[in-house]
């Protein structure tokens, strides 16, 4: 019938996680569905007003979906679910595309919905592929844009990822005053609305942790912890764990830290999130390390990190991190020597880490210098790791890096 009404149920369907069945209900069979999604079968009133009650919107607005389309309408709907499928089947890249595309043909055509959340889903996207200044730029549209002005949801979600990609950049201060105002902004009254808040606070505890604030991030993770219930879901349950975990063993609370990253180990599946799974065991790791734990179990976090990095990659910093943790294991078992096999390795650009991430390295190298005697090279590491401190704010890693300088 030459109209949008199909791409556009088909979105709605897949942006609210909703199976056809599922949309279908009692009424409507997946079959049927699929036939209206793929523009077989017209939609009478009364289906547009069943599908209206499962979709919670209003029928006029659906409504308006049956009247026709103008190619480029189609062209950009088309584009928009492309990247809502290569969002869902982690495929990055190409969701970063498509998003690209469908934005800025809807701006275009004066969509200004469907362009806000291409501009969103990109730049989610980017900060999966660790592009964080690519991420910035697409945000700082969304943030001064009257739609995420007026509204404060829309306004948590943008500074959220902001936050997230200032503290990727190692810009810890600018990533805790971003966090901080979208947790400022409140929970919301839906469940889209809370999770956001859930991932807003979790990108403060992590700055605030970065910048050796504990215990301000130490009050906001009992925060998070009320907020884990028996409805909560298992992924989301325990990427909490994971993030309350991280904090209790950078305070030296190790029990408190084994306690919450063993629920987290059996919540988080590698089933439904690979990248994450990969991403929390070398959390796991790095933590269990930073804590003197040389122990079966964190060896076994970080070889699971490094094959399921193997599987799904891993960015350049990425593969540098990982580096830096074996590099640490090393150390910690008397290895000095295989230590700096890494960290002088060719491989290992330290200018191109996160800035608080650099000055980890810089101190695990002047350590492991000073181990096999060679202190000049190992006082240059420590200043570079005192810089880099000083560069990020990070109180305890300029105050470790000052121990190690007066030493020499």
């Amino acid at each position: 019938m030459g109209s949008s009404f199909g791409e556009r149920l088909r979105q709605e369907r897949i942006t609210r996680s909703l199976t056809q069945a599922e949309l279908g209900g009692s009424l409507y069979s997946a079959s049927y569905i699929s036939l209206l999604e793929n523009g077989k079968r017209e939609p009478t009133a009364e289906i547009i007003r069943q599908l209206s009650k499962q979709l919670r919107m209003a029928p006029q607005s659906i409504e308006e979906w049956v009247q026709p389309s103008y190619p480029e309408e189609s062209e950009y709907l088309l584009a928009s679910l492309n990247a809502r499928q290569c969002w869902d089947t982690r495929d990055y890249a190409a969701a970063v595309e498509s998003a690209g595309k469908a934005a800025e043909q809807a701006k275009a055509s004066r969509d200004t919905v469907t362009w806000w959340n291409m501009a969103y889903l990109q730049t989610n996207s980017l900060m999966r592929l660790g592009k964080c200044q690519e991420a910035l730029d697409v945000s700082a549209s969304l943030i001064r844009h009257p739609m995420t002005i007026a509204s404060a949801a829309l306004s948590m979600r943008t500074r959220q990822v902001m936050a997230a990609a200032m503290m990727g950049q190692g810009r810890l201060q600018e990533a805790i005053e971003q966090a901080t105002m979208a947790v400022d902004l409140g929970a919301g009254d839906t469940e889209e609305e809370y999770s956001s808040y859930l991932a807003a606070l979790q990108t403060l505890i992590g700055a605030l942790t970065e910048s050796g604030r504990l215990d301000e991030a130490w009050t906001h993770c009992q925060h998070l912890s009320n907020a884990i219930s028996a409805s909560t879901p298992a992924q989301a349950a325990g990427e909490m764990h994971w993030v309350i975990g991280n904090v209790a063993f950078i305070r030296q609370d190790i029990r408190m830290g084994l306690d919450h990253h063993a629920q987290a180990s059996r919540l988080l599946s590698p089933a439904e999130d690979l990248a994450r799974w990969a991403q929390f065991n070398k959390a796991t790791a790095w933590v269990r390390l930073a804590a003197g734990i040389v122990e079966p179990e964190t060896l076994l976090a970080l070889e699971r990190s490094e094959l399921a990095h193997s599987v799904v990659g891993s960015s350049p910093t990425e593969a540098m991190e990982m580096s830096l943790l074996r590099a640490r294991w090393h150390f910690l078992n008397d290895e000095p020597d295989k230590a700096l096999e890494l960290l002088e390795s060719a491989d290992f650009q330290s200018e191109e880490l996160p800035a608080h991430i650099a000055g980890d390295h810089f101190l695990l190298l002047g350590k492991a210098l000073q181990a096999v005697g060679r202190p000049h090279e190992a006082l240059t590491a420590f200043r570079n790791a005192r810089e880099s401190a000083v560069q990020t704010g990070a109180e305890d890693l300029r105050a470790e890096a000052d121990a190690e300088i007066s030493k020499l």
